[in-house]
């Protein structure tokens, strides 16, 4: 296989720019556009609800390269330039500044955030401005409500606790979820935020909201009523809806790609002879359950991009991208590696150091450890674990 002469990527994340540099890293000397409608040059985003969030980090701190280090990468880096459409066929990527033709094109849009029917206005965060938006809010908020509980929703109820305020999280499920790992953490983490004083309402159903002021509008002060299907009601200043994300492909509408729930690609990547997707927005075909399905983690979209840079420079189907990914809530980190069987409880594994911190993990119905996750565990703990998990597909699942 002959490398392409010119790879365009749509989308200046972590995913994208991951792309791009392992491109130069496996050798590839041709062109390389890079392509993001944010005005920011690539950063990474968990910062964005941790660190940025809290305070801690200014927006440079998050950045991931310089304009003079992608300068001498050989990368164009085009910022606040969208993509508008897509022509499969002719190879042209459209934009609201021209077309762009590709021999190769690799799509890393990701997801925006899902709005909340009944809190459309709702604070979101996906973006650094969303972020430096909401850290303005939670400065002076005293009473927050998160909806929403998956790993952002309590990353985000994390931030408001440390800034000492008043914290009501609300979900609908029961559960609280932990991306990949599904509820399988859900009592650890109930117990994390009840021990950090996070109040608690996951069968909770949001049927209004009442705006004294503009306390919904993203940058606006005020007291928002939030009305619950039980007849209660709770006075907040701040609501931040965090209800899932929704693939990034308005603008491939009207082109030839498989768009169920995200770009839909086989088990390397590839959507359509030609075209390749990564992150977010990549519903890849997973080996083990032989669907489609896309995973939100940083770490995910970092491995599914160095496996396509392979292929693109070398070809062949290189290895097969494990989920790796982490958060740290109310000072606590957890790490999880592998697939895990939602049916299937986690068992604790037997410890290799003093720590308090634990490792558990999730067996198949062979046996076969296919997952770990690390509650506080030392690095070297989690990395022995991680060592251990079996990652070969078997049986292995025709693709299609």
């Amino acid at each position: 296989m002959s490398s392409p002469a010119r790879v365009v990527i749509v989308g200046a994340s972590i995913g994208g720019l991951t792309v791009a540099e392992s491109l130069r890293d496996e050798g590839f000397d041709g062109e390389i556009t890079l392509l993001g409608d944010e005005p920011h040059l690539p950063y990474t985003r968990p910062p964005l609800s941790k660190q940025i969030l809290a305070g801690e980090w200014q927006p440079e701190q998050a950045a991931i390269r310089t304009a003079a280090e992608l300068d001498g990468l050989g990368i164009r880096v085009l910022t606040g330039r969208a993509a508008t459409g897509l022509d499969v066929e002719a190879r042209t990527l459209h934009t609201d500044d021209g077309a762009l033709p590709f021999d190769e094109l690799v799509i890393a849009t990701g997801t925006r955030p899902r709005p909340h029917p009944v809190l459309a206005e709702a604070s979101t965060l996906r973006t650094m401005d969303d972020a430096l938006r909401l850290r303005e809010r939670m400065e002076t908020a005293r009473r927050v409500a998160v909806i929403g509980s998956g790993i952002l929703g309590s990353e985000i109820a994390s931030a408001a606790r440390k800034r000492d305020a008043e914290v009501l999280l609300v979900g609908r499920s029961g559960s609280l979820g932990f991306g990949g790992v599904g509820t399988l953490l859900s009592d650890e983490l109930t117990r994390l935020h009840e021990q950090h004083g996070v109040e608690l309402a996951l069968r909770a159903e949001l049927v209004g909201a009442e705006l004294a002021g503009a306390g919904l509008a993203p940058n606006a002060s005020g007291s928002t009523t939030l009305a619950f299907a039980d007849g209660t009601s709770r006075a907040v200043d701040l609501v931040v809806a965090m209800i899932g994300g929704t693939p990034r492909t308005e603008w491939l509408a009207a082109s030839t790609l498989d768009l169920a729930d995200g770009v839909v690609c086989d088990h390397l990547g590839v959507a359509a002879p030609g075209i390749s997707a990564v992150g977010d927005v990549a519903a890849w075909l997973d080996p083990i359950t032989g669907r489609h399905r896309r995973v939100e983690h940083q770490s995910n979209a970092i491995e599914q991009a160095i496996a396509v840079a392979a292929r693109l420079a070398h070809g062949g189907e290189g290895a097969q991208p494990v989920p790796l990914f982490w958060s740290e809530i109310h000072g606590t980190r957890i790490h999880a590696y592998g697939w895990f069987d939602p049916e299937r409880p986690l068992a604790e594994l037997p410890k290799t150091s003093d720590s308090p911190g634990t490792v558990s993990g999730s067996h198949d119905e062979a046996g076969e450890l296919r997952g770990v996750v690390g509650w506080n565990a030392p690095p070297r703990d989690f990395r022995t674990a991680r060592a251990a998990v079996v990652t070969t597909i078997r049986p292995l699942v025709a693709h299609s």
